[in-house]
């Protein structure tokens, strides 16, 4: 009997346990901080169990790391080191969706000591995308070719049918951190010339990107790209890219809510009954006036006639509405985070959507070159698992499963970027309708 422990009971977290639930000879264990949502996705079954974990009851999330075989980390990013360092005093295998941070880093050498494989960044974005990318790499590779340009770009977004809202988004998880991913500052290559973005410029760098079968998206940098050339094996590699996907307009709207000072984090404290005409206007050192939107469009240097104006207008923020939070200290970031929360959330039935593209150039021997594209996309049930929730929990599930049945057996932080992790998961995923569509032309 293999005993799983899964560690959140978060958005994401249902097609996991229910994936694993499903496993023969597995028991599931979720520990969460509120137990109701961790039986929610128990939903009943025998060989499950629900338990209330707190962040600081590190006594017990010890023994629960003891007592099972395999801890399964959807936890808050900076806990992860925690959760890991646990596994490998006790020899027990670890999986996260997350990034591999330096802390993590470190804890490869005591991993391997102990012959415990500590799995990272097996989700959609990380994780999907770096086990479709490698399938493409070692190919061309073993082909004798060289992989010269490397573009890569996911998104979550509605599906069609369900973009219906101004600004072309709703959320399938956390507002705020969506919000925050929009002030990290990013790097690429390209043309064999790096290129630095700062965090308050990031959604200048645009853009546009054909899916097939979705039409025209933009893109914008995801945090750091040249870290990934040495993990894929591209020294040299002239152009190396990895980005963010949008519906048009995103880019131009998010970079005036960043000049409006939205995305701040300095702590402040509202006054009671304060409106968000208000709150709109005092970022603007202004008083609410019936010229609300006129004010603004002046501030951030936009006709009032944009549609970037539309866009605050439709949310709220030019409304005499009460603020969300008063009266105690929170964040500009907070206040937009949960008006956002309000307006933007998928009506029951509504489908999400990953689209994830890669794009190659391969270059040959003989001087012939290869375009390769490798194209995901992924919707929701409707009423059922969203799009989010399978992509980024069903490749750690996968994983898990793969770990205590032996096929993955590589020990150490790793992530998905070997042929012995990434074939047997991306074949399985296939069976659940989670497949890279891969096309190459001259």
């Amino acid at each position: 009997m293999k005993k799983v422990l899964v560690l959140g009971a978060g958005l994401v977290s249902r097609p996991l346990v229910r994936y694993l639930l499903a496993q023969p000879d597995f028991k599931v264990t979720v520990a969460s901080r509120t137990v109701s949502k961790a039986e929610k996705l128990i939903d009943g079954h025998p060989d499950g169990t629900a338990l209330t974990l707190l962040a600081d009851e590190t006594d017990k999330l010890e023994q629960l790391i003891r007592e099972h075989d395999l801890a399964i980390s959807l936890l808050p990013a900076p806990l992860h080191p925690v959760v890991a360092e646990l596994c490998i005093k006790h020899k027990k295998h670890m999986v996260t969706t997350s990034y591999v941070s330096p802390k993590m880093t470190e804890l490869d050498g005591p991993a391997k000591d102990a012959g415990v494989m500590v799995l990272n960044e097996i989700g959609v974005d990380p994780g999907i995308d770096h086990m479709s990318a490698m399938r493409v790499i070692h190919d061309v590779e073993k082909r004798g070719g060289q992989v010269v340009s490397f573009k890569s770009y996911c998104g979550g977004l509605p599906a069609p049918e369900a973009n219906d809202n101004p600004w072309g988004y709703k959320f399938s998880w956390s507002p705020r951190a969506v919000c925050t991913a929009g002030k990290n500052a990013a790097c690429f290559r390209e043309g064999g010339r790096q290129v630095d973005i700062p965090g308050p410029e990031l959604f200048t760098c645009v853009h546009p990107v054909s899916v097939e079968g979705i039409g025209e998206l933009e893109a914008y940098p995801n945090r750091d790209s040249l870290g990934y050339i040495d993990i894929y094996g591209l020294e040299g590699i002239e152009t190396m890219f990895r980005g963010t996907l949008r519906y048009l307009g995103w880019c131009k709207c998010l970079k005036k809510v960043v000049d409006l000072g939205m995305l701040a984090e300095v702590p402040v404290t509202y006054p009671t009954g304060m409106t968000f005409a208000q709150w709109t206007a005092n970022l603007i050192k202004q008083s609410a006036t019936n010229n609300l939107r006129k004010d603004v469009a002046e501030h951030i240097g936009l006709d009032p006639a944009d549609n970037v104006l539309d866009r605050l207008e439709w949310l709220g923020l030019f409304s005499n509405d009460p603020l969300p939070i008063t009266g105690k200290e929170t964040t500009a970031l907070d206040i937009l985070a949960a008006l956002m929360n309000e307006k933007m959330p998928y009506q029951p039935g509504e489908r999400d959507m990953i689209a994830l593209v890669h794009k190659f150039i391969a270059r040959f021997p003989d001087g012939r070159e290869e375009k390769i594209s490798s194209t995901l996309i992924d919707f929701g049930r409707p009423d059922g698992d969203n799009s989010m929730a399978r992509t980024v929990s069903l490749p750690a599930a996968v994983g898990a499963k793969l770990i205590l049945t032996g096929e993955i057996k590589d020990t150490g932080v790793h992530m998905p970027v070997k042929p012995g992790i990434y074939n047997p998961v991306l074949d399985e995923l296939a069976t659940m309708d989670i497949r890279c569509v891969e096309k190459t032309e001259a």
